[in-house]
């Protein structure tokens, strides 16, 4: 079978990862290189595993993870379609079956909060996983002063962590976010149908999603 660490090891899919994240630079987005990719496929993989899902799918969702954000290396603009074309050729090439393969990709088509839906386990761990990664570590501007919102909520952020409560089937993104960079209603502006998506995602999966922000709930 075709784990993660094949994946990883795969030229095609570090050369595009690296530069999909360079193309993104240059346009001025938060980072999308391999720290990024590398977190998402552990959170998701973790969010299945914690549910009691069986453990092959907990692997493709890091697989998926992980390729997520491949069809950067093409365009922004749906790049969650790019991804999945890419990933159908690397993934068949390295000889995944069809269904396998199926999994992967409809996770990564469906990850992009404006027209994404949870249609599978894999695909639901993906958005959980995806969407939970807000941090000031993303930024890459050095200037403050010309911080666009995105930026400067990324930068808000000072702690992110995703909880899996599995005896309560609960997920809940918990954000520390210093109000003096953004105020929380800017966090919501930007990210509410994010949050939206995550609700779809995390009932999908059987579970509550909620959304703490500087210790309170807020969704």
């Amino acid at each position: 079978m075709i784990s993660p660490s094949d994946v990883k090891k795969n030229p095609v899919v570090e050369t595009f990862i690296r530069y999909g994240n360079q193309f993104l630079g240059a346009m001025g987005y938060t980072e999308h290189g391999f720290r990024h990719v590398n977190l998402v496929a552990t959170i998701a993989r973790n969010i299945l595993e914690r549910l009691n899902f069986p453990p092959r799918e907990a692997e493709l969702a890091a697989i998926a993870g992980y390729l997520h954000d491949i069809g950067n290396v093409v365009s922004r603009n749906n790049h969650g379609i790019s991804g999945a074309v890419i990933a159908y050729r690397i993934l068949s090439d390295m000889g995944m079956p069809p269904d396998e393969v199926a999994l992967v990709i409809s996770a990564i088509a469906n990850h992009e909060e404006e027209y994404g839906h949870p249609v599978s386990n894999v695909a639901a761990a993906l958005i959980l996983a995806d969407k939970s990664d807000v941090h000031r570590s993303r930024v890459r501007n050095p200037d403050l002063s010309s911080f666009d919102i995105h930026d400067r909520v990324n930068y808000a952020v000072e702690h992110s962590f995703l909880w899996v409560k599995e005896e309560r089937r609960v997920i809940t993104l918990d954000l520390t976010i210093d109000i003096e960079i953004c105020p929380v209603m800017e966090y919501f502006e930007i990210f509410l149908t994010r949050m939206a998506l995550c609700r779809r995602a995390a009932n999908f999966l059987k579970a509550d999603f909620e959304l703490m922000i500087n210790g309170a709930k807020l969704l």
